[in-house]
Formats: C-alpha cells, structure tokens, sequence
C-alpha cells in the first residue's frame, strides 16, 4: 500500500505566493514520476505540472507556465509545487499523484488553494 499526502494549501490574495508539498510513503515501491492536478470549483480535474523522479524536464500546462515550479526530492518520495503570482482562476483542490512500478498511479486526497481578488 502506498499513501499520497499534500499539505500547504490555504487561502491567499492574488499576487501572491503558496508552496505546496507532496509525499508518498510505504513498502517497496519506486517512483517514476510525480506531479499535481488541480480540480476548480465545478470543472473537471485538470493537468497541472510532472516531473520525473530521476531527473528529465518539468511538464506544465499552460497557464502556470512561468509562475509555478515544480520540483522533486526522490530520496523522499516527494514533490513540491511552489506557486507564485497566484491568480483567482488558481483556486481549486489540488491533488498531488505517484506513478509507481507497473504505470500505477497513486493519489493523495487533495488541498484546497483559495485565490482571492
């Protein structure tokens, strides 16, 4: 069993700046890759960031491109997601995923960023 928790989200203006953090914890697992969707307010899950456990280009979508980062530390199983510039159109659930052995893909249980104008 292996178990996702996010923690860092909370309530900002916009303009400002949140870091979210990521970790996979258990028994016998590896990592290939980490990353981070996001769910708004009445839309569906939407791709955010990934990156590869050992090493290779961060992915983004389009519209963080710029003012978020994501990086990862593999000696932690963790990722994190440093958000600058923050928009309204940013709040949503955030939901942190592991790709494990097999292409299986763990999620964590999500945390909610409120961006207000």
């Amino acid at each position: 069993q292996v178990n996702v928790v996010e923690s860092g989200g909370g309530l900002v203006q916009a303009g400002g700046s949140l870091r979210l953090s990521c970790a996979a914890s258990g028994r016998s697992f590896v990592t290939y890759e980490m990353g981070w969707f996001r769910e708004p307010p009445g839309k569906e899950r939407e791709f955010v960031a990934s990156i590869g456990t050992s090493g290779g280009w961060p992915k983004y979508e389009d519209s963080v491109k710029g003012r978020f980062t994501v990086s990862t530390n593999k000696a932690r199983n963790a990722v994190y997601l440093q958000m600058n510039n923050l928009k309204p159109e940013d709040t949503a659930v955030y939901y942190c995923y592991a790709t494990i052995q097999g292409n299986i893909r763990r999620w964590g249980q999500g945390t909610q960023v409120t961006v207000s104008s």
